[in-house]
């Protein structure tokens, strides 16, 4: 396992579904997934419209193009490292100078995040348990 990157440990979705997460072109959303966030295409299909299904770390994320708002939806990554997270990020060609982290409590438990919003307008909140 390369030492100089993050573990997506899990993955849980703002909406439903982490597997039909919407954007408006598929073609134009993948290369940011694959290059910047580090993700692999594991499958593709064109029915009932275009999808992907991508990987990283063992977890699974779907892009669609199924008519839903981009800017509505996105998945929060527990990270083992957030650090590490956007040091990887910033190294693949993410456009932000400095991490603006901040410290989140859900239920007993305190994160560490960040917040990437994708091209497409799909936003990602990467956080390390404290």
């Amino acid at each position: 396992m390369d030492q100089s990157k993050a573990v997506i440990k899990q993955v849980w979705p703002y909406q439903q579904d982490s597997l039909n997460l919407p954007v408006s072109d598929l073609e134009s959303a993948l290369p940011f997934y694959e290059e910047t966030l580090g993700f692999r295409l594991a499958e593709r299909t064109d029915m009932p419209h275009k999808s992907a299904t991508l990987t990283r770390d063992g977890i699974l994320i779907g892009l669609a193009e199924n008519g839903g708002d981009p800017a509505q939806d996105g998945c929060f990554f527990e990270v083992d490292d957030v650090a590490k997270a956007f040091t990887e990020l910033k190294t693949n060609g993410l456009l932000i100078d400095r991490p603006q982290f901040t410290f989140q409590q859900h239920g007993d438990v305190s994160w560490k995040v960040f917040f990437v919003v994708a091209p497409d307008g799909l936003c990602y909140c990467y956080g390390e348990r404290q």
